[in-house]
Order: C-alpha cells, then sequence, then structure tokens
C-alpha cells in the first residue's frame, strides 16, 4: 500500500472516503443514513473523534476528520464495523426495501471472499486517507465534499441537504456537531 494511503500524523486531519461494495446506492432511505450519523454521534462522544466535514452519498461516505484520543485508523474501523452489522441487519429487516435480496446475496459473496469477515461485507476495504497538509488542501477537499449533493443533482445548494455538513459551514445547525475548519 502507498504511504499516501495511512495515517502518519494523528495531529492533522485527514479526508477519508469509505464506499459500498460494488459501489452498491444504499443510503437511499434515512433509516440506513441514520445508523451511521448514530455512528458518527457516538465516536465523538466516547472515541475522540473530531469531525470537521462529513457528507452521506448513496453509495459512499466523505469526511474530514481528527482525533484527541484513540488513533483514527481504530476508530475508522469501528465505525465500519459497526455500521455494517447495522446496516445489513436494517436492510435484511426492512419489509419495504424492494432491493433487499440482491442486495444481501451480493454482501454475503464480498464476505465470503474476504476471510476479515465472518458472513457479510457492506463497505469496500479501505478509506483512502489524504492528509490535510495545507489551507488550500483543506479548502480543496471541504468544498468538494460539500459540492457532492450539488453534483449528483440532488440540491441546487449544498447547505440544502441534509445529509451533510454544509449547512452547518452555513450558518445552519445540521445534524452532527462539527468543528468548523477556518
Amino acid at each position: 500500500m502507498s504511504r499516501n494511503y495511512k495515517f502518519h500524523d494523528q495531529e492533522r486531519p485527514y479526508f477519508v472516503t469509505f464506499t459500498v461494495i460494488d459501489w452498491i446506492d444504499a443510503f437511499t432511505r434515512r433509516e440506513y443514513k441514520d445508523i451511521l450519523v448514530d455512528s458518527l454521534r457516538f465516536c465523538m462522544a466516547n472515541k475522540g473523534l473530531e469531525l470537521y466535514a462529513w457528507v452521506i452519498m448513496s453509495n459512499h461516505v466523505h469526511l474530514i476528520i481528527g482525533t484527541k484520543d484513540k488513533p483514527m485508523e481504530d476508530i475508522l474501523r469501528d465505525i465500519k464495523r459497526h455500521t455494517s452489522k447495522k446496516i445489513v441487519e436494517a436492510i435484511s429487516e426492512n419489509p419495504k426495501e424492494s432491493r433487499k435480496e440482491w442486495m444481501m446475496k451480493l454482501f454475503k459473496e464480498a464476505g465470503r471472499k474476504n476471510p476479515a469477515n465472518e458472513n457479510f461485507q457492506f463497505w469496500q476495504q479501505g478509506n483512502h486517507p489524504i492528509e490535510l497538509f495545507s489551507p488550500a488542501v483543506m479548502a480543496q477537499k471541504l468544498n468538494y465534499l460539500h459540492n457532492n449533493p450539488v453534483v449528483a443533482g440532488w440540491v441546487d445548494e449544498p447547505e440544502h441537504y441534509l445529509y451533510s455538513s454544509a449547512r452547518d459551514y452555513a450558518d445552519i445547525k445540521g445534524m452532527l456537531d462539527v468543528q468548523l475548519m477556518h
């Protein structure tokens, strides 16, 4: 693995991405996104996660994070492990989920191929951490992250998307207590 894709300095913020296996659009229902939001909130309160920015898209998540306690790689491992189990469980138990059988089949196949999993795999391996080493890189990643829903055609303005910290940066209270980057 490239040196560029590891956490080297726990004192700096990082831009990370995690993606659903096969780029499956799993985050089409609020209840699935809320599992991830609750996990982020828990890690902020209990594991030292510092959340500077976030967005949940249909098949991936972008975060800008730091830490004041546990190493970032450990926090992300825990978030991915917990949300993987909870989201797969929510999908499998949702009577309204029309794509349930198809998604569960793909999650199970991916889990079988990866010896690190017991039954299912929801997230792709890796987080692709990028150290935000300068104000210019921070601004670029923050802008990229917040504009994802606009580029996807979901909203006209970043702050109109509920599952994003763009609201906080527009002086609108968001779903999570982020630390604004200045």
